[in-house]
This record gives structure tokens, C-alpha cells and sequence, in this order.
């Protein structure tokens, strides 16, 4: 039995794909700072899905992950869905601060926790919602956009280490646009916006197909390559909102 553990799954598109993997017949265990809101899921399957409270800015983080790997007999994938993100226009400290705690260090130590533990047990897969936000700094998310970036390279950079070890570990960073979640708040302004269940569905098939990286759907994907070609002494100019 494909064993999965997906931290972030209390709701977004962490919720969104636990769902998809129980349904599919993974023994999964789901971790979130919100236990709670774990509870849902567990019940659709409850003799093969384990529930913890991980918070990814504790430093026990890594402890407790080992535990609810523990409790499922082992991992062949490691999802990371857990972020946070605002709009931060004034610069407030503490919703910078707050952002790369999470979506920094505790992307990092989770991460990082996930691949050390397969290094030592025989490889496995670990895939990671970042965003299109890393593509270019956005300042009106000044750490979103940022820690997004961060996220990408330090994916890329931990498949180019398991390569020099020889690792049997994959890697997929899965890019989406702006999807309906709560971590957009209310506004319904958003360009482009996606339901979070379609977009969980593509992120898993693009899990299943052992793609390294993906943009969720193809309009952002063209966006984010128009993107790229923008020099910065235009792009500084931009009204990006």
C-alpha cells in the first residue's frame, strides 16, 4: 500500500488532495497546525489515515513528522501544502516576519526533515505547492513573493543534491496561480481564479507522472513566461496588484 503524508491538510489544497489520495487507496497521514479540522478527513477512512498536529515553525516539527510517518509504516511521498500569505503593501513587520517563518523555515525544516528521512530509508517522492508569485518579486507581497522563490530554488536545489548522492528521491514543485481559498480572504477580484479542486486534481496527476515542475493551469503558465521576459527596469514600474 502507497504511503503519503501531506502537511497542510486542514484545508486548501492540502484538504483537497489528502482526499484525492484516500480516495485513491494511500494510507495517508494528514498533518496541520489546526487538528480539528482534521477530523473530516480521517472519518472518510479511518483504518488508513493518521492525523497529527505539526506545527512547521516549531522546531519539534521534524520529531512529530517521523512519529506519523511512524504510524503509517513509511513514506513513498511527502507532500508539503502548509503556507501562509497576505497582500502587504504598507510592509507591516509582523506579516513579513510571520510569512518567513512559515513559508521559509518552515518550509525548509519540513522539507528538509522529509528528505533526510528517505535518504535513510530507501528514497521516496517529496512535492511541494509553491506558487506562480516566486516567478518575479511582487510588491504588493513582498515575502510571499519572496519566500515563493525561495521555495523553488531550494526544491530544485535538494534534487540536485540527491542527484550528486545518488539518491532515489523525486521531486515535483507544483505552481499555481490565484486558487479560491481562504488564503485569498474575501475579494473576489482575483484574475484568473481556480477552484481548489481542479487544481488538487492537477497537482496529483502531476505527482503520479513524476513531473518536476508544473504551472497550474496553462493561462498562467503563459503569463509567468511572459514574465520572465519583462526586463527589471520595466518590471520596477509595474502596477502588479
Amino acid at each position: 500500500m502507497r504511503r503519503a503524508v501531506i502537511i497542510g491538510a486542514s484545508s486548501g489544497l492540502g484538504f483537497e488532495m489528502a482526499k484525492i489520495l484516500i480516495n485513491d487507496g494511500w494510507r495517508v497521514g494528514i498533518a496541520a497546525r489546526r487538528f480539528r479540522l482534521l477530523q473530516d478527513l480521517a472519518a472518510i477512512a479511518p483504518e488508513r489515515v493518521e492525523a497529527a498536529a505539526i506545527d512547521v515553525t516549531d522546531g519539534d516539527a521534524p520529531r512529530r513528522l517521523e512519529e506519523l510517518v511512524g504510524r503509517i509504516g513509511g513514506i513513498d511521498l511527502f507532500f508539503m501544502s502548509a503556507g501562509i500569505g497576505w497582500q502587504n503593501p504598507q510592509l507591516e513587520e509582523t506579516v513579513e516576519t510571520a510569512t518567513v517563518a512559515t513559508n521559509a523555515l518552515g518550509f525548509a525544516r519540513m522539507t528538509g526533515a522529509a528528505f533526510r528521512f528517505m535518504a535513510g530509508h530507501g528514497g521516496g517522492h517529496i512535492a511541494a505547492i509553491t506558487s506562480i508569485a516566486g516567478t518575479k518579486g511582487l510588491g504588493a507581497a513582498p515575502a510571499y513573493s519572496a519566500t515563493k522563490a525561495f521555495q523553488n530554488t531550494y526544491l530544485q536545489s535538494l534534487e540536485q543534491l540527491a542527484a550528486i548522492r545518488r539518491l532515489p528521491i523525486t521531486f515535483t514543485d507544483i505552481r499555481p496561480g490565484f486558487v479560491a481559498t481562504a488564503l485569498l480572504g474575501e475579494s473576489p477580484r482575483y484574475p484568473m481564479l481556480m477552484r481548489p479542486d481542479a487544481v488538487a486534481r492537477s497537482a496529483v496527476k502531476a505527482v503520479y507522472k513524476r513531473r518536476h515542475k508544473v504551472v497550474i493551469d496553462w493561462r498562467w503558465a503563459v503569463l509567468t513566461a511572459l514574465w520572465r521576459l519583462i526586463p527589471d527596469c520595466l518590471w520596477r514600474h509595474l502596477r502588479i496588484r
